[in-house]
């Protein structure tokens, strides 16, 4: 298995040159300059990314990552922590909302066991890549070790590259796991310096009561931890969880391949935190799929400078808004490859 420093090596960032080629076209079709508004800036992003002034998207992958967290021991959440092991099988029988809306798009969907708290057989549909049984409470110590960390990093990084190889031209990433989006909130505080009390939302559907118990304990698990903001390895192994560091890894591994990954919601943002800390040039292989409720979410994108695509008022996971996105990002790509221009329809442009 490559390393981590390995993946960092292969990241070119994005193609300027094919950016403004893009771009460039763009102001050439048969259109007001600006008129189709976000899919134009998503497609000289996506030409930047694949080095291609007309970009297409043609197979596309989504891992859906799941794992533990022993801080529901806190008693952050209002589901118990058997539901990640109960949606796992849901996914692998098809029967999430990913599911269904893979489906609905053409993508497919690579469910991964990255630190499930079960010893089941799972179905051969099921990518088994378990670290441990759930991380262990970061309110009382560091979730995981380092050479976790890096274990889930190079694992992530791995399947999406064998994706790539396999034919995918676009991954996408999204989460299940009772607990995340705490972790979420740890990792997103430490690493935009914004209070856990602004980052940190209902996850599950929450109340008041436990809403301050979240805060609460997230503000013990930094305190506990002192996890470093500028090492993307220590924050996660310190407030992280395995599926967040397996989706930042397919971060890295998508973007060492030359492929754009769509990022899902807050837990997959946070992921791509870590990943921007570890290679800031990752972030222009990124896509912003949408925005969630969760307010984390904003500072998230925010901090990465990116704009989402879509604003649904999702907040599932799973991966979900992702997929929607890759018809968003398709359609964008098919302007800049079959739109006529203003010369070739015999159309006038503007007036002098």
């Amino acid at each position: 298995m490559r390393s981590v420093e390995d993946y960092i090596s292969r990241i070119r960032g994005a193609d300027i040159e094919a950016a403004e080629a893009a771009k460039r076209i763009q102001d050439t079709l048969t259109k007001p300059p600006g008129s189709l508004g976000k899919l134009e800036e998503l497609s000289v992003r996506l030409a930047g990314a694949y080095g291609n002034p007309r970009p297409s998207i043609g197979a596309k992958t989504v891992f859906t990552m799941a794992a533990d967290h022993g801080v529901t021991a806190e008693g952050v959440s209002a589901y118990p922590s058997e539901v990640t092991r109960q949606m796992v099988l849901n996914f692998a029988s098809g029967g999430a909302a990913i599911n269904v809306l893979s489906r609905h798009v053409g993508a497919d969907v690579s469910v991964v066991d990255m630190g499930v708290a079960s010893d089941e057989d799972w179905p051969g549909q099921i990518v088994n890549r378990k670290v441990a049984m759930g991380t262990k409470n970061m309110a009382r110590g560091p979730a995981m070790s380092g050479d976790e960390a890096r274990k889930c990093l190079e694992m992530g990084a791995e399947l999406a590259v064998q994706a790539v190889q396999g034919g995918a031209s676009a991954i996408a990433i999204g989460d299940m796991g009772i607990g995340n989006t705490t972790a979420a909130s740890a990792i997103t505080s430490v690493i935009t310096g914004k209070t856990p009390a602004e980052v940190t939302g209902r996850g599950t559907g929450i109340d008041d009561s436990r809403l301050r118990t979240k805060v609460s304990v997230i503000e013990m698990a930094i305190k506990a931890n002192s996890p470093d903001a500028s090492n993307g390895i220590d924050t996660l192994s310190k407030v992280g969880g395995f599926e967040i560091g397996g989706m930042a890894g397919a971060v890295l591994g998508a973007a060492s391949s030359g492929v754009p990954v769509f990022l899902d919601g807050f837990v997959s943002g946070s992921a791509a935190l870590v990943a921007a800390v570890i290679c800031p040039k990752s972030v222009d292989f990124m896509i912003a799929s949408h925005l969630s409720v969760e307010p984390g979410h904003g500072y998230v994108l925010d901090h990465l400078g990116l704009v989402p695509v879509l604003d649904l008022g999702m907040r599932l996971g799973e991966g979900t808004g992702a997929v929607l996105a890759f018809s968003v990002a398709e359609a964008a790509c098919k302007i800049l490859v079959e739109m006529a221009t203003f010369d070739s329809a015999g159309v006038s442009g503007e007036c002098e």
